[in-house]
């Protein structure tokens, strides 16, 4: 597996080596080595979802003791995967990293406790899977408004185009939350 650090601190991309023949394929998608580059990281759940083309989902955190890492990564389809810095001492508060995580190149993305995390999906059917090292509590459960001006996210769908719920067209931007 080759491991990829990104520009934004604790940022990995991880590139499974993957064995291919007449049947199909072969990867692993979790191991030893993964946990021991995260140590302070114990994944406890793992989430799946589906969405057609053009839902837009995020810029989603969660606050205080219940914000999650996640290790996300695309089973079927493509997406265009957003995290942005929310670490409000961080020397690289409010920038963003942006990467394709697709069916084809089996891509996986850490993303640290301190970010928040969308995507945009590009092809039909498309399921998104991640592993989370904190339950979900809706209580402590926020966003950013994936459009914020602010961020100066070039995204591969423009906003007109998107299909949100209510609750992530709603959301606040950057600058309205509480540091």
């Amino acid at each position: 597996m080759e491991i990829l650090e990104r520009p934004l601190p604790g940022v990995l991309l991880f590139k499974p080596l993957v064995f291919e023949d007449h049947r199909g394929y072969f990867m692993e998608t979790y191991n030893q080595k993964i946990k021991d580059l995260l140590p302070e990281v114990e994944f406890i759940q793992d989430n799946e979802s589906q969405s057609g083309k053009f839902v837009a989902r995020g810029l989603h955190f969660q606050k205080g003791d219940f914000a999650q890492a996640k290790l996300v990564r695309v089973i079927r389809g493509a997406v265009q995967d957003i995290i942005v810095d929310i670490r409000p001492n961080s020397s690289t508060y409010g920038q963003h990293y942006a990467a394709v995580l697709s069916e084809q190149n089996k891509h996986q993305l850490f993303v640290p406790r301190g970010f928040a995390h969308g995507f945009i999906v590009l092809e039909d059917s498309t399921i998104f899977s991640y592993k989370c090292d904190q339950i979900y509590n809706a209580t402590y459960d926020a966003g950013i408004q994936m459009d914020d001006d602010s961020l100066k996210i070039d995204w591969a769908i423009p906003p007109s185009q998107w299909i949100q719920s209510e609750k992530d067209k709603n959301l606040l931007k950057l600058a309205d939350h509480e540091g």
